[in-house]
Order: C-alpha cells, then structure tokens, then sequence
C-alpha cells in the first residue's frame, strides 16, 4: 500500500509516462496472446514481417490513445467516456493489423485483428478500471459511511456528487419502493428499510441522508418517526422547490425542518383573499422587524401592494428588513416604495401622521411583546404596549381613514393566566368595541383580530434553544414534562392572517386551525434522537444529553386554547375560523383604559392585578406578581421600612 501511496502522489506527467509504457506493454501482449489463441503457439509472431506489423500497429495505437485524451482522464473520477475512448482506439488498433497484415504480406490470420481487439479492450479498459478502484478505496479511507433514504433521481443524483465529497461515503440505498428494492443503482444496493437496523451495525453508519424532497410533510414524518429509534444523525436534502429555482443543491444537506417532525401540511393560500387588502394599495405594518411582522411583510411584497409602511421600535430590526426587502424588489425588477419608519405604537400622534401622510388603506398590527416571563417581569411596559399601544394604533387607523386593520393576537388570550395573554385579550375587546363604533359609519374602518399559537423559529421559540443546547452538549430544558403547545410554521402563520383580514366584516375574531398540539418532551427526545445522540435518564444512565425539567414559568399554562366559547364557524378558507366571543361598549373600554393607565402610572401593581382580574378576559393569575421592580420595592421597604 505504501509503494501505491507513492505511485498516487507521482506528478501528472510522470503518470502518463507509466501509463504510455504500460499500454505499450498491453498492446504487445494482446497482440502474443491473439496467436496463441488463434494457432496454439507463438512462433509466428516474431517472424520480420509479424513485428513490423506489431510495431507499426503500436505506434499508431499509442498516438490514437494520446489524440482521443485517454491519458488526460483522472483514473479516480474514470466515467464511460473513457471507456468509449479505449473501445474507439482498440478498433482502430485492430484495423491497423489487418492493414499493415495485407501491405507488408505478413502471416496473420483474419481472426487475429479481432481476438487482438477483444485482448487490448479488456487489458487496457479493465486495467483502468482496477486503478479506479485502488484509488477510490485509497480516497474513501476515512469518510464517514452514510445512507441514503431514497433511491428515486434525487437520491441517485446525491449519490453521484458524494463520490467526489471529502466527508461521506455512500453504502447502499434505503426506499419503500417494492419495485427499487434488492436492485442495484450505481453499484449500490436498495435495501429495505427494516434492514436499516442490520446495515447500521454492518457499516458502522452514523448518519441517514433523507433524498425525498418531493415528499409530503406527512410521508417524511411517518419515514422520520421511523428512523427516530436508531442511533443515527438524520440530515435531508434542500426542497426541491429550491433545487429547482437554484436556491440550493441536492448535496447542501441540513437538519430535519422541524414542520418535519410535526406532519403538518401547509394549504395553497387563495390568491383572492391574499391580494384583496394589499395589491395596489398601501399597507403598513408595525412591529416590521418582529419574527411575524417580517415575514408578512415578504408576503405582502409578493402581492405587490402600492408601497409598504415599515414602522419599528428597534433601530436594527428595521435596518435588517428594509435592506432584505429592498434587496428583492431590485432583484425581481418591482418599483415598490419601501418606507422604513422607526416609532413606538404608544405615540398616536407619531402613528396617525404617519398613516395620513402615506394614506395608509391596511394596517397589520404585530407590534407587541409576546413573550410571558418577559410580560410577567415588567407588567407595565407590558400592559402600554400591548392594550394602548394597540389602541393607539386602531384610534390613529380611524383618524387616518385606513380601510382595514388585522391585530396579531395569540392563544394565550383565551382564559389567560398570564399577564400577557391578558393584554392581548384586553387588546381584542378594544378593536371589538371600537368596532361597534366605526360599524354605525358608512365607510369604517374593518377591525378584526387572528388569533392563533406558537410558530416554529420565532424570537423566543423552543425550538432554536434545544439545538443550540444539543450543540453545546446539553442538557435540554423543558419546563414541565406534560406541557404541550400547538405550532406551525411562520410563513403559514403569515398567509393565513392576510387571508383571515381579508375576510373581515367588522370586530371578528378569527381562529387559526393549527392541528394537533404537540407534546414538548417528545419534541426534545426527538430532537435529540434525530442527532444521532441518546437521551440521558435513569433507564440510559449512559446517554449523550440529559432533559432537565425547570417547572413552570411566571404565567405559564400546561396547555393553549385557542376558543373561549364552543360558538365557532367555518369561513371560505379550511384553516380558518371565526367566533364569537363576549365583548364590551366603548364607553366601558374607555373607562377601563383610564383605570389602567392611572394605576400604571402610581406603578400601584396590585390595583394594576385588581383591574386586570376583574375585566371579562377571564384573568386567573397562576402565580403573584412578578414584576422586577415591583418586588425591589418591596424588598427595599421590608428592609428599611418608613
């Protein structure tokens, strides 16, 4: 192996020279071994005439081979075209014996140009294709041994351009196919997938590449759920969507998608309803730089509205969306104004210039703080921003003359034990009373709310903390082991609220279908799994990442709804819904938002937890109060008391 090893690192030039000698030496035992099969001996061939013709016929075999490019060939990435470029030069080597056989009247049978083909073909062809494979064997040293789910033209397609990857070698094949299995593709064999278990342990495989990129999301969970039991890394290939449109290659492999894992097919979103509200017209949405505000706006984008208004807190959230959005207009050739805004939706003043100015005909209201601990911790700056800053919002909407405003809301309104999902239930019961108002005017504004549960990858989502605690080797933290959530992904989320607000008549409350909830702890085992790591417990005392149970955090439910009552109806649209749930007068609302703003202001957190307890949000605090500051308070009074 060490002389091989030295013959693999000789110079491209030096290589050829062996293989011109090595041919030549092919050549001259081809053309021995032709008469000793024809006649059963070789005295003829070194008769005068005989070796002129074996090497007139080696000149002219050599000097073909070198024109065709045989010698430019890379023995490691040898393909057919080689193999026609021998089979091409060994029937001219052999028309050269018959011709030089007849002018120089030598002694050679008719049959000998042909065995002597066949002879140099085999020698020449098969010789290579031996070297190809000592190369190969010397270069795959090493590689970590995968694979493949999927013996359709996308996993052949990641078999050819693994060959040349310096981190995988491919093993064989895996498909549910009956018709693929026990063939052979590319010197691979398709297996069964309940032999996956035996080729694990056969090849050591440490990682399973899923090839089906034109699969449902509910085929790739039932495979997924399939392979979650075996001590693998799974990785997939990019949708094919993206191959197709040049966004990604089959060999850009990544982990599982978490929708994966959930099965949840996305519906076609109607056309009708997502441009109704935005194309030509102009559309602003606040909190632009949030996880949901963002990817409304590439939605809205898409439907090419007259301009979009960015309005945001965050100096850097703003900067970020305007740039990617900027970057696709000039990309896609659309002349659509972009007008990034920074603001606070409690400055009415700020938001009703703003929409006046632009003549604002949609607002999608995602400003807001979401997350419970972070409500829970600092309760006023939650309560200004998500119950005034939302009325703010629809008051300057009004003012404005905006034809229809979408509020963002969540699950966690619904019999709230938090004071966030308090906030935002007080923040629908403002729209519904405002709406009774503009509901008396001939040309009012629409008011509606979506309400609807997580989605996968947003600020503050479970799911990038548990990879980033799988990467840094543990342990994954969940707060209670029966907690479950619903989710589903941000650009669904997205398209179903434009599609819900365009829907809207005045004050509704519409409910996103978001499947079936899902249990946390299975979401982090399977996570962990799906690494190629095992779980730590007390059965697997020698598992790779523990899961550390934390306990419930200030506010948080074992569970979501998503309805207060059981009066609920189906829209045009499958996953969505409306209900309709309690609401109170203007007068009422206003005399609340006074309450809440004085008690706010005197920071007096327990008249702020009395007033919130007694609106119709059906507030029942699971926990005391939490704010940070609050609590300094009180701890400095209890020290140094007046």
């Amino acid at each position: 192996m060490i002389k091989l090893n030295y013959i693999w690192s000789l110079s491209r030039f030096n290589k050829r020279i062996i293989s011109l000698i090595i041919d030549a030496f092919f050549v001259t035992l081809a053309f021995v071994a032709a008469y000793w099969a024809r006649l059963g001996h070789t005295h003829a061939v070194f008769q005068n005439d005989n070796l002129y013709v074996l090497l007139a016929t080696l000149a002219v075999t050599l000097l073909c081979f070198t024109k065709l490019g045989l010698y430019r060939a890379i023995l490691r990435y040898l393909t057919f075209h080689a193999l026609f470029v021998v089979s091409v030069g060994t029937i001219i080597s052999g028309t050269t014996v018959a011709i030089c056989a007849f002018y120089l009247d030598a002694y050679v049978p008719r049959s000998i140009p042909i065995i002597y083909s066949a002879f140099l073909c085999l020698m020449c062809g098969g010789s290579r294709l031996i070297v190809r494979v000592l190369v190969s064997q010397q270069y795959t040293k090493g590689l970590e041994p995968v694979l493949i789910y999927g013996a359709g033209s996308s996993g052949r397609q990641l078999a050819i351009a693994l060959r040349s990857s310096s981190d995988y070698r491919v093993r064989a094949f895996v498909d549910n196919d009956k018709t693929l299995q026990n063939t052979v593709i590319q010197g691979l064999t398709v297996n069964k997938p309940k032999n996956i278990q035996y080729l694990i342990k056969r090849y050591n495989i440490k990682k399973i590449l899923l090839a089906l990129p034109s699969a449902t999301r509910s085929q790739r969970k039932e495979i997924i759920d399939t392979l979650v039991p075996y001590p693998v890394e799974v990785l997939t290939v990019p949708a094919m969507s993206d191959i197709v449109s040049g966004k990604a290659t089959i060999d850009q492999l990544s982990d599982v998608p978490i929708e994966d894992l959930l099965g949840r097919e996305a519906v076609m979103p109607q056309k009708v309803l997502l441009e109704l509200n935005i194309k030509n017209k102009v559309v602003m949405v606040t909190g632009a730089g949030g996880s949901i505000g963002s990817e409304l706006c590439r939605q809205i984008i898409q439907q090419k509205p007259k301009a979009l208004v960015l309005f945001e807190l965050s100096e850097f959230a703003l900067y970020k969306i305007d740039k990617e959005l900027s970057t696709y207009i000039a990309e896609n050739g659309l002349s659509i104004p972009i007008y990034p805004l920074l603001g606070s939706v409690q400055r009415i003043n700020r938001l009703a210039t703003a929409m006046k100015h632009f003549s604002v005909e949609t607002v999608y209201h995602a400003a807001a703080y979401k997350h419970v601990p972070m409500v829970e911790y600092n309760v006023v700056e939650g309560i200004r921003n998500n119950i005034f800053g939302t009325y703010y919002s629809a008051k300057a909407a009004i003012e404005a003359g905006v034809k229809s405003f979408v509020l963002i809301s969540t699950d966690k309104a619904v019999r709230p034990t938090n004071v966030m999902g308090t906030t935002k239930r007080i923040a629908e019961l403002g729209l519904q009373a405002l709406a009774q108002e503009e509901a008396k005017k001939e040309h009012g504004t629409d008011f509606c709310m979506v309400r609807f549960g997580n989605v996968l990858g947003s600020s503050g989502s479970v799911i990038p903390l548990f990879k980033r605690q799988i990467e840094q080797g543990g342990p994954l933290t969940v707060t209670h082991p029966d907690i479950i959530r619903y989710f589903m992904t941000i650009p669904e989320a997205a398209q179903l609220v434009i599609q819900a607000g365009a829907m809207a008549r005045g004050g509704d409350v519409f409910v996103l279908d978001m499947g079936e909830p899902v249990r946390i702890t299975d979401l982090a085992e399977n996570l962990i799994h799906l690494s190629g790591l095992e779980v730590k417990s007390e059965s697997n005392p020698h598992g790779d990442i523990e899961i550390q149970f934390t306990g419930l955090r200030p506010g948080e439910k074992l569970y979501e709804e998503l309805l207060i009552g059981n009066d609920v109806s189906e829209t045009s649209h499958e996953r969505i819904m409306t209900a309709s749930e309690v609401c109170i007068s203007s007068e009422e609302y206003q005399r609340l938002l006074e309450q809440l703003d004085k008690a706010c202001h005197d920071f007096d957190h327990d008249l702020i937890r009395e007033i919130l307890i007694n609106t119709p949000a059906g507030f029942t605090p699971s926990d005391g109060i939490s704010d940070l500051v609050w609590k300094q308070r009180v701890m400095i009074e209890d020290v140094y008391p007046k």
